[in-house]
This record gives C-alpha cells, structure tokens and sequence, in this order.
C-alpha cells in the first residue's frame, strides 16, 4: 500500500506520527500518540483525504511551536 503522506516528530520520549496510505478501495487516515491510534478512518472520498491532510499539517505546525521536531537520523555505530 503506497504511503501518500508521512510526517513523525518527536518530544523525548513522546512520538507522534501522521500517515496517509492508499487501501483497496480508497485511502487510510492514521494519528498515532506514542504507540497509541489517536484516530484510524477509511475515506473513499478523495476531498476527505485533502482535508485530512489539512488538518495533519495544521497539527504538525502547532506540534513543531511547542517544540517538537522530526526524529534525527541514527547512524551506524562504529565498531
């Protein structure tokens, strides 16, 4: 299922993630609060998943003024 949207941002140690992926027929909604579903819904409507997204971005802009930022890049360790 190919992901239309993904956003993560972490506040140690909280997480949030945002995901928008196409299913068969239509497309999934996901917020998740740590490792906790916040809100999972299908929508068959393609305006549905615009406003969604909307919605995500004006969340993630509020998420990121609190101080919130996207998760840094781990890098092999040396051996």
């Amino acid at each position: 299922m190919p992901t239309l949207f993904a956003k993560t941002l972490v506040h140690s140690p909280h997480v949030r993630s945002f995901e928008i992926h196409s299913a068969h027929p239509g497309w999934v909604s996901v917020e998740r609060d740590d490792e906790t579903i916040l809100q999972e819904r299908h929508h068959s409507d393609w305006g549905r998943v615009e406003r969604t997204k909307m919605r995500f971005l004006q969340e993630i802009a509020e998420l990121r003024r609190q101080g919130w930022v996207e998760p840094a890049t781990q890098l092999p360790q040396p051996h």
